[in-house]
């Protein structure tokens, strides 16, 4: 699988669990994981699930834009930066975000995020 593929997959499961059940998130993240989410950051899986669904919203619809990856050979991973739109709520107008994610692959081969920056696009 290329790493277009994997950044690809990754993002639709991702975001399809995130609007779902986003305590399913937790199986995405390692012990070592870091999420930076507007500037607050936050360490291992249960840290970075525990801002997640704590988020004070009871609808969300994520609606990417643009989905960008890169490789990392010395680490096999995948960088990938989203552009998007969120549909919070009853809310009809769309807020932009913008998103990036780390990939790793773990020692059993499958990947898990490493690293993940979330932003608002406000102003």
């Amino acid at each position: 699988m290329s790493f277009q593929q994997i950044g690809e997959q990754f993002v639709q499961h991702y975001y399809q669990t995130f609007d779902t059940n986003r305590a399913g998130l937790a199986a995405l993240y390692g012990d070592t994981s870091m999420l930076t989410f507007e500037g607050e950051q936050f360490q291992g899986a249960q840290n970075i699930t525990g801002k997640l669904t704590s988020l004070q919203f009871q609808k969300v619809q994520h609606q990417i834009v643009k989905c960008d990856c890169q490789p990392n050979p010395s680490e096999n991973g995948v960088i990938i930066f989203v552009t998007g739109s969120l549909l919070v709520d009853d809310n009809q107008n769309p807020l932009k975000f913008a998103q990036v994610f780390y990939l790793k692959q773990g020692p059993t081969g499958n990947y898990f995020c490493q690293n993940d920056l979330f932003r608002l696009n406000i102003g």
